[in-house]
């Protein structure tokens, strides 16, 4: 479990096996099957070297998200969350719901179309995780959502980043789901 809170932004060194550098994240207390939340993808560490770890992926997950398939990128970094620590995002688990596209991005304005079958879980004032970071929905309208990104967010992850034609992973609220899940199978 993470919160969408990001601790360090890494930078992919290697592919095959999934190798980050990362000197910025504290990764004195990771250890082998401790999860780490890559680019809003929740990865299992297989490897802990130096100011870096490895991690296997799936072609599965390849195949469902973005960001993780070219050397030199930089990654949203968050190691997962302790009982007792502060929850400063919202509940998110590191399982991306679909690719989202950026329609536009300016002057801290983030709008982004959703696949279809997410509309549904995404609501105004609620929370939506794009590529790890917990951001608040201001408008939601079709299957676009717009959120705005303060400076701070802007600086310390990956987002500030973002361009027009930019793809991005998209984890709806957990709770949201959930909610979903008991209303359909009453029905």
């Amino acid at each position: 479990m993470f919160t969408g809170i990001v601790q360090a932004v890494g930078t992919i060194a290697r592919v095959a096996p999934l190798e980050i550098d990362c000197p910025a994240l504290d990764l004195a207390d990771v250890g082998l099957g401790d999860s780490i939340c890559v680019q809003g993808v929740c990865l299992t560490v297989t490897a802990v070297k130096g100011a870096s770890f490895s991690a296997d992926v799936s072609s599965e997950t390849l195949s469902v998200t973005v960001g993780l398939e070219r050397a030199g990128a930089a990654v949203n970094l968050e190691k997962s969350l302790a009982l007792g620590e502060r929850l400063g995002g919202h509940l998110v688990t590191g399982h991306i719901d679909g690719v989202g596209d950026v329609l536009t991005f300016a002057e801290g304005l983030l709008r982004v179309r959703m696949p279809p079958e997410l509309p549904r879980y995404v609501a105004r004032k609620g929370s939506i995780c794009v590529d790890g970071v917990s951001l608040t929905v201001n408008r939601v309208d079709g299957g676009t959502f717009e959120a705005f990104l303060i400076p701070h967010t802007r600086k310390v992850t990956t987002l500030g980043r973002l361009a027009a034609g930019g793809r991005v992973n998209l984890e709806v609220d957990l709770i949201a789901r959930y909610v979903d899940r008991l209303l359909t199978a009453s029905q």
